[in-house]
């Protein structure tokens, strides 16, 4: 991709894929901090789309599928992770990410 391609669909990336909405600053330090993180996102979406390969759309597509539920019973309350769709596995993997737990917390309920 020629670089003035590149720097343009950054640009847009940052504006519509990190959602961001105009941020009013006064202070310098604060600008500065906003332009940094602004740029780290955006740095982290490009590593992440090179070591798997596919859009950052179609990686948040898919990795919003993930969800956690609460369920609560007479033998005390659980959280529970979705199963992970394949495609969710191979991005987790890519990304050397390991992934969550199925179950993340079990209370029992209190006498």
């Amino acid at each position: 991709m020629q670089c003035g391609l590149l720097l343009e669909r950054s640009w847009r990336d940052l504006k519509t894929v990190l959602q961001l909405r105009p941020v009013h600053h006064r202070l310098e330090k604060r600008i500065r901090a906003h332009v940094l993180l602004c740029w780290l996102a955006l740095l982290l979406i490009r590593v992440a789309e090179n070591e798997t390969g596919t859009t950052w759309t179609r990686m948040r597509r898919e990795l919003d599928r993930i969800h956690i539920g609460t369920f609560t019973g007479p033998a005390g309350t659980f959280h529970q992770v979705t199963t992970l769709t394949k495609p969710a596995r191979d991005l987790l993997a890519a990304l050397h990410i390991d992934p969550p737990r199925t179950i993340h917390q079990l209370s029992t309920p209190k006498p």
